[in-house]
């Protein structure tokens, strides 16, 4: 199962062959650099560990030089484990966007953006109340929040709160094209986060 790391860079569309306007999301995956990885025998799964975006050591802290030290390979910015399977990788490979293909599907993995402190109408899409006789400055609020002898909110209530700020995943994108010379993927649809977010994308195994 191909997985990298990425930075998002923003939406455009292509055009297909039949001329169809195709919305895409343009991410720079990789290439990212196998840092170590981890097995079964030696400790108990198997995982990988890939780094991305070389970055200036004096950047990094004396224990994150180190990790790079230990395996002699250039600094980096970023560094993640991935429950990934082990054959045939080896520390110091780099992986590329030529793991993707057109047409194959991914998951696109990221943090969502924060919108703030948002009420239950923005937040979890609530109705609202009347805007007619009968309701006084409450067309957006909560209204009944649950039972009246209980004395207490029922936890996982869906009220106002931080909106938005979480680790999301967007299933099923499909890969429109593949630029191995710049180092791009682009993804139909939009995927989490800012320009500039960090994003992990996987294929669908």
């Amino acid at each position: 199962m191909p997985a990298l790391l990425g930075r998002k860079l923003g939406m455009t569309r292509v055009f297909a062959d039949d001329g169809t306007s195709v919305p895409v999301t343009v991410v720079e995956a990789g290439p990212c650099v196998v840092v170590d990885t981890r097995t079964p025998q030696r400790d108990g799964y198997a995982a990988v560990r890939v780094a991305f975006e070389p970055v200036s050591e004096r950047k990094l802290t004396r224990g994150e030089r180190g990790v790079f030290a230990k395996r002699r390979l250039p600094a980096h910015r970023v560094v993640r484990e991935l429950r990934l399977p082990t054959d045939g990788v080896e520390p110091g490979q780099t992986l590329t966007v030529e793991a993707f293909e057109p047409g194959q599907l991914v998951d696109v993995t990221g943090t969502s953006i924060g919108k703030g402190f948002a009420g239950a109408m923005k937040r979890h899409g609530f109705g609202g109340q009347r805007d007619s006789h009968g309701v006084s400055l409450m067309h957006r609020a909560v209204g009944s929040i649950g039972s009246s002898d209980i004395a207490r909110v029922f936890p996982g209530k869906r009220m106002p709160g931080r909106a938005g700020g979480r680790r999301v995943t967007v299933k099923r994108l499909r890969v429109v094209r593949v630029d191995a010379k710049n180092n791009l993927l682009l993804l139909r649809g939009a995927v989490p986060g800012v320009r500039g977010a960090l994003l992990l994308v996987r294929s669908v195994g």
